[in-house]
């Protein structure tokens, strides 16, 4: 659904994006993080057909972004972090505009945009100048107009910015909804929380290069070694009193009085062995868990280098 391969973008004798090289699926959400300045936004604008890449090539559903950039234009729905809302327009004269100028039939067009409005509780808001709105409730007027001719492919920069936190919640539901309906997702956020829990991948820029990308797990593992399992035995015993009992088993990298913790990469042989042999030498099990490892500690990680 979305193919880079190579995309660079050069202004002048600043290189903006170096050899980006993307692959999206259909039904799946990419979250393209990086610092500001870093290339996220022209790598959107190019594959959305907005700017000619310098070099490299892409494809939105098959279609060449330069050779074919009209029909790529009606393939994507565009969220950009400055939406530039039409003030004088109410919302349901504003969306009808930006429908005919998509092809679509009026009767469609007005039934896309009540359908969406309803969705992220604007509907009572339809008819107020957009000028009126809440900086929250512009970028959802934003979101519907990117949606309002059912796009199969997304690229929404910063969906949730100066969203109050049940606005964000709605639209992180939608673009979750939207997923599974098989569109395919590019997301930019600086909200990694965000990233964390809608991104089936995740592809991380700097300095106009891709310097990591894969899922969550895939980079925890590259960046942070083998997940760290925590485990913690029922009252009155202590964690430690496992320790020598599994000292032939793990390399214990942290205890107290109530958990221990070590590191396996392969869990499926390990814990099963673990659990039969206390279980064997009556040491009640309370509970055995990967410690979660979070994304911002991967993100710094990687950047910083």
């Amino acid at each position: 659904m979305i193919e880079a391969s190579q995309l660079s973008k050069q202004f002048g004798a600043f290189q903006a994006v170096r050899s980006i090289n993307l692959n999206i699926q259909p039904g799946e959400l990419l979250a393209l993080l990086g610092p500001n300045g870093a290339g996220k936004t022209t790598t959107v604008r190019m594959l959305g057909a907005i700017l000619k890449p310098s070099s490299g090539y892409a494809r939105i559903c098959g279609h060449d972004v330069v050779q074919e950039a009209e029909t790529v234009r009606s393939k994507v729905g565009l969220l950009t972090e400055y939406p530039g809302l039409y003030g004088r327009m109410a919302a349901m004269e504003y969306l009808d505009f930006f429908g005919s100028l998509l092809g679509l039939e009026a009767h469609t067009r007005q039934a896309r945009a009540e359908l969406l409005l309803r969705q992220f509780g604007m509907w009572e808001a339809r008819e107020r100048k957009l000028d009126g709105y809440s900086k929250g409730m512009k970028q959802k007027i934003a979101l519907v107009r990117a949606l309002i001719h059912d796009p199969p492919v997304l690229f929404l920069d910063e969906p949730t910015t100066a969203m109050d936190p049940q606005s964000a919640r709605t639209v992180r539901d939608a673009i979750h909804d939207l997923r599974a309906a098989d569109r395919s997702i590019l997301l930019t956020t600086h909200n990694l929380s965000e990233a964390e829990v809608l991104a089936d991948r995740i592809a991380i820029i700097r300095s106009g290069q891709i310097i990591a990308q894969g899922t969550i797990a895939e980079l925890t593992r590259q960046l942070l070694g083998a997940p760290i399992y925590e485990l913690r035995l029922a009252p009155p015993f202590p964690a430690s009193a496992a320790a020598p009992i599994l000292a032939d088993l793990i390399s214990v990298e942290s205890q107290s009085d109530t958990a221990l913790r070590y590191r396996t990469s392969e869990p499926h042989l390990l814990n099963p062995q673990i659990l039969s042999r206390l279980a064997s030498t009556g040491l009640p099990v309370l509970a055995l868990a990967e410690v979660p490892q979070r994304l911002e500690e991967v993100y710094l990680r990687i950047v910083a280098d």
